[in-house]
């Protein structure tokens, strides 16, 4: 039997001596792309934060999307994660990835893809992985998109599940829109999709300056636990058109956008905006309405 504890020791002690990641990029001659959104996380401290805000980390395959330099990826390892799936689309980061890698006892895979084309994770986890879930400093560029997408797999009954957590990093604009309720200014499309499917939080601020290159935009770190959702699946895609078109014009009535519609069947007016109704009456509305 293998002594498990006394290899995840010899395993965090590599780790924790490879160089740190600013100086793994100057030997590599790497700068960060604009072109990718890549902004990096150099403190290894703020990553471990990170990564120690998984739940049940010690149990899941945590997949990871724009590891760049691997700061989080360390970091994810070295908290105990089960295996780490990193997907980055950069593959001039291939050097100091496999220099992780090497002392990652197994636990890490890199797949060099671009995320946007991976509609389901399904490919890459073996049918023997208990749970999954992710853990990402996203690309600003797509964060929200790739977001959206998982939504799908939670309302799909996929691999995402009430055990599984989402500790993503996005701008702080998109965080709060994220977590917004009904009445605050920030509730959107993106608030009804994930508070439908998800139970969201954000967790912590993460100023500019932790980042390199510096961006101009504040940053936080929202954990988002899938909802057992009722018979598991629904039509998310009904939801995405209905939200699009009535927050599109958000400060219309719902009846100027959707004059054909009897709102008194759903216990409305019509003179409702769409930052008026609730994530459970957008449901309701998009079961019945095909857009």
């Amino acid at each position: 039997m293998k002594n498990t504890n006394h290899e995840s020791r010899i395993t965090n002690h590599e780790l924790a001596a490879l160089p740190p990641i600013s100086e793994m990029m100057r030997t590599a001659g790497l700068e960060p792309k604009k072109q990718f959104g890549q902004n990096f996380l150099f403190d290894l401290n703020l990553t471990d934060k990170i990564a120690r805000s998984v739940p049940d980390i010690q149990n899941q395959t945590v997949i990871e999307v724009g590891p760049g330099p691997g700061g989080l990826t360390r970091s994810l390892l070295a908290t105990g994660a089960k295996k780490v799936i990193s997907i980055e689309y950069d593959k001039t980061t291939k050097p100091i990835l496999d220099e992780i890698i090497a002392v990652s006892d197994g636990r890490l895979e890199v797949v060099y893809e671009d995320a946007l084309k991976i509609s389901d994770f399904g490919f890459l986890i073996s049918d023997l992985v208990p749970q999954v879930s992710i853990c990402s400093n996203l690309p600003y560029n797509i964060g929200t998109e790739l977001l959206v997408r998982w939504l799908h797999l939670i309302s799909q009954s996929s691999i995402l599940n009430p055990q599984s957590s989402m500790t993503l990093m996005f701008q702080r604009e998109v965080a709060e829109r994220i977590v917004a309720r009904v009445g605050d200014k920030q509730y959107g499309r993106l608030s009804v999709l994930v508070a439908l499917t998800c139970d969201a939080k954000i967790l912590f601020n993460v100023p500019a300056t932790a980042f390199y290159p510096k961006p101009k935009v504040q940053s936080a770190v929202v954990q988002l636990i899938p909802k057992q959702i009722e018979n598991r699946k629904f039509k998310i895609e009904n939801l995405e058109q209905l939200t699009a078109r009535l927050f599109g014009q958000r400060r219309k009535m719902i009846r100027s956008i959707m004059p054909g519609v009897d709102w008194t069947q759903f216990g409305l007016t019509g003179t409702e905006r769409a930052e008026e109704l609730s994530p459970m009456k957008f449901l309701e509305i998009a079961k019945e309405i095909k857009l």
